[in-house]
């Protein structure tokens, strides 16, 4: 195994350790909850398959070459496997790991390496050249632009799917959040303080949210800083295996929350909340920031673990609604969150809450995954469409911004009549409510 190692296999930096991928006894307990492997059927989709590809390459037996990476690529890296597996296989370290040397290697698709050549390196880590993109991004959505290039066809032309991933675009409306130096104080009895990410993304398109969850936290006893000089919590890059990116991210983030002093660090975001959790293990080898790093993940929560366990301030107005609410991947297979959302919904008096087939399964959006596998994650997603249509909703409620655009987009061409919230946005609509807003 050895000599494999030094001639084809697994070598250098971030190996995938083999305590983990021989801990897989290939039972099978994981095929019916991967999203890929039910949408396919096919062996080398589901997570065992990936993970025996893994020990083939670690064995010498097979080269890191485009076939294997394909299907190494495919993995919605949703984490479900994790939450049924008996083992105990730490599915998202191995493949996190496999896909940094499939960097390592050079063997990533070309898709994928310009998506992390000009956004997982070249934008998240900047949040001002992020920022200035959504402004551009705007200009172009409300100035015309956008009808008339698409109304030319000419994208159509481009090579590389260029059209498809125009389509795919969020719209881009509403203020702008971000880091202050101001603290927002508590509108009632204080209970904590807390630092709350704003991060990359869901700050541009989900600026309402966010805000929103300024005004819950208040609401419910918090004091809450969002502390300048935060950055990207580097959880697209270490799905995509650019793990050094991620860890200098990594190292920001805990500098700025550990010097605000903060008793938690609150996140709205689920992707971003089971990386942060997960900073000790991606930092454990640094002398440096491996004890900041654990204190770091300690203090870290998902807004609507935080809400349920302070508790949670009912609101007194009624909402007469019907919702349904789907989990994030990284919400309950990564950080095993699942009562909480629930719970918040049921304080809000009036609501309704339907519950969907397959509310666990993968939406399809993987972070940057409906971009590089857009037809693997237009069939995830037209199973989640029917699970959400089959309740009758009004209203999908989820805690993740990946999750709310795909939902959208998907339920907008669909021509099924529901929009997509986040939690704290119907929270923060019964308070307003009550409040006369």
């Amino acid at each position: 195994m050895a000599a494999g190692r030094e001639l084809l296999g697994f070598q250098g930096q971030d190996v995938p350790a083999e305590a983990d991928m021989y801990r897989c006894v290939h039972c099978g307990l994981c095929l019916s909850a991967c999203p890929t492997y039910m949408v396919t059927g096919l062996e080398t989709e589901s997570p065992r398959g990936r993970i025996a590809l893994m020990k083939a390459v670690n064995e010498g037996r097979l080269e890191i070459n485009d076939t294997v990476v394909s299907h190494w690529e495919k993995c919605v890296q949703c984490r479900a496997c994790e939450a049924v597996c008996p083992s105990g296989v730490p599915y998202g370290r191995i493949m996190a790991n496999t896909r940094a040397q499939v960097m390592a290697h050079k063997r990533q698709s070309l898709r994928l390496k310009l998506v992390s050549l000009l956004f997982l390196r070249g934008a998240l880590p900047h949040p001002k050249l992020l920022r200035w993109g959504a402004h551009l991004l705007r200009a172009y959505q409300r100035l015309w632009i956008q009808k008339l290039v698409r109304k030319s066809r000419l994208l159509t032309l481009l090579p590389g799917g260029v059209a498809a991933l125009e389509a795919q675009l969020p719209v881009i409306s509403g203020a702008f959040f971000g880091p202050r130096r101001q603290v927002f104080a508590a509108r009632s009895e204080k209970k904590l303080t807390v630092g709350l990410l704003s991060g990359c993304v869901m700050p541009l398109l989900q600026g309402n949210t966010m805000e929103a969850a300024v005004r819950v936290l208040t609401r419910n006893g918090c004091d809450v800083a969002v502390p300048v000089g935060q950055g990207c919590c580097g959880a697209l890059n270490v799905h995509n295996g650019d793990l050094a990116t991620a860890r200098r991210m990594a190292r920001r983030n805990i500098d700025v929350f550990l010097a605000a002093g903060v008793e938690r660090i609150v996140v709205a975001s689920a992707g971003c909340g089971a990386t942060m959790k997960e900073y000790d293990d991606l930092l454990k080898d640094d002398p440096r920031y491996a004890e900041p790093a654990e204190r770091f993940s300690k203090l870290t929560c998902d807004i609507t673990e935080l809400l349920a366990s302070l508790p949670l301030d009912p609101p007194k107005s009624t909402l007469n609604r019907v919702v349904t609410y789907q989990d994030p991947c990284h919400l309950a297979h990564a950080q095993r969150v699942t009562a909480e959302p629930r719970a918040v919904l049921a304080a809000i008096p009036g609501l309704q809450v339907v519950e969907m087939e397959q509310a666990t399964m993968c939406c399809g959006s993987g972070g940057i995954y409906s971009i590089l596998e857009q037809t693997l994650s237009g069939k995830i997603l037209a199973a989640k469409l029917e699970h959400i249509a089959e309740t009758g909703a009004e209203q999908v409620l989820t805690a993740n911004p990946g999750c709310m655009i795909q939902i959208q987009q998907g339920l907008a061409a669909a021509g099924i009549p529901a929009r997509v919230s986040h939690v704290v946005d119907l929270l923060d609509e019964a308070y307003r409510a009550e409040e006369g807003h």
